[in-house]
């Protein structure tokens, strides 16, 4: 969740996007440009990328490099061959750069344009106001894959563990774990109705919809674990919630600002109201392999203080993890207590939950 500029240049210089349809409706902003059948994608892209930095749009080359290859089908401009990128494009493929680009003028995010984005190798369909996944949260689910990987003692007994993800978005994170760990079974959990949506239809689109439980239901609430409970317990917790302290909001930039759901960003005045929620939440639900959260840089100390200062919890810091920025950014925390005893023997049906109003 950090601020555009660091977020979307570690994006775009990857693998981060896949070919396919066209993301977004196209406008009625068009700028004069030369006629079609007298530009290259190759001469388009620097076209664009000036218009961009004109406007300063962030990243304005690989901006328009990723919309010029997706509206010739390609995953990235470098993927494309070399005699795609030098004939002359049709009117239709200049219609739709023209229409897309003009979306990236509003600083609307690459992701939302395009409409899809690559998490882990999956291909995930991207709208807005859903939260838009970061490269740091790929790091996370490594480091999750890691810990059942090399503990199989912390399986669940069906032959492989059930996870709890809070604030499942877009589901990258649900879905990334379901793909990498044939065996598992995830329940993804938002208060968002968009994301609860969102997360179904990736879950169908990669045929992953049998194995998970996708619940509205909003952890802040008092009592809300209860609704978990006739599903759990459960092996691991993986969240990546709201974490941004308040008074940073006003120093995103406008992409985030104008079209992701602030809801799914601001964290509270310390970053933690919703951190906290699903600390309190966990002993609940929990066995012993633990949670495991994406936080800002500031929270392993505040985080730790918070824990010691509630040893009604029986949860322990055990280890903190640097981004591939350095920063420490991402926490796993144990049981130390008794697990929870909660049924086992519940997994649901293919039909969403629903919370009680």
């Amino acid at each position: 969740m950090e601020l555009w500029g660091g977020m979307l240049r570690a994006l775009l210089s990857g693998s981060g996007r896949r070919g396919g349809t066209l993301g977004w409706a196209f406008s009625s902003w068009r700028p004069h440009l030369p006629q079609a059948g007298l530009l290259s994608a190759t001469e388009l892209v620097s076209q664009w990328t000036a218009i961009f930095e004109k406007r300063g749009i962030p990243e304005a080359r690989e901006s328009s490099e990723y919309i010029v290859a997706h509206v010739l089908g390609a995953k990235t401009f470098q993927s494309m061959r070399p005699g795609l990128r030098t004939q002359p494009l049709t009117p239709w493929q200049l219609q739709c750069i023209q229409e897309l680009s003009s979306h990236r003028l509003q600083r609307m995010p690459v992701q939302y344009i395009l409409g899809e984005w690559d998490f882990q190798g999956l291909s995930l369909k991207m709208a807005p106001p859903v939260f838009i996944p970061r490269p740091e949260t790929e790091e996370l689910v490594d480091w999750v894959l890691e810990e059942v990987t090399q503990k199989p003692h912390a399986v669940e007994a069906q032959g492989g563990p059930l996870v709890l993800d809070v604030g499942c978005g877009s589901g990258a994170i649900s879905l990334s774990l379901l793909s990498r760990l044939p065996q598992s079974r995830v329940i993804a959990v938002d208060k968002g109705e968009a994301a609860i949506s969102l997360t179904r239809e990736n879950a169908q689109r990669l045929q992953l919809q049998d194995r998970i439980r996708i619940v509205p239901l909003d952890v802040t609430l008092e009592g809300s674990w209860a609704h978990l409970l006739p599903w759990g317990p459960v092996d691991l917790v993986v969240s990546n919630p709201p974490y941004i302290f308040h008074q940073d909001m006003e120093q995103l930039a406008p992409e985030i600002q104008s079209y992701e759901d602030p809801a799914a960003l601001d964290g509270g005045e310390k970053g933690m109201d919703v951190i906290i929620h699903v600390l309190a939440l966990a002993p609940r639900l929990l066995k012993d392999s633990g949670i495991f959260l994406e936080v800002d840089p500031r929270h392993p100390e505040l985080i730790g203080n918070w824990l010691q200062s509630r040893p009604d919890l029986s949860l322990d810091l055990v280890a903190v993890r640097r981004d591939f920025c350095g920063r420490p950014r991402f926490l796993h925390i144990r049981r130390s207590g008794p697990q929870a005893g909660c049924p086992v023997d519940a997994w649901p049906g293919p039909q969403p939950a629903r919370v009680p109003g």
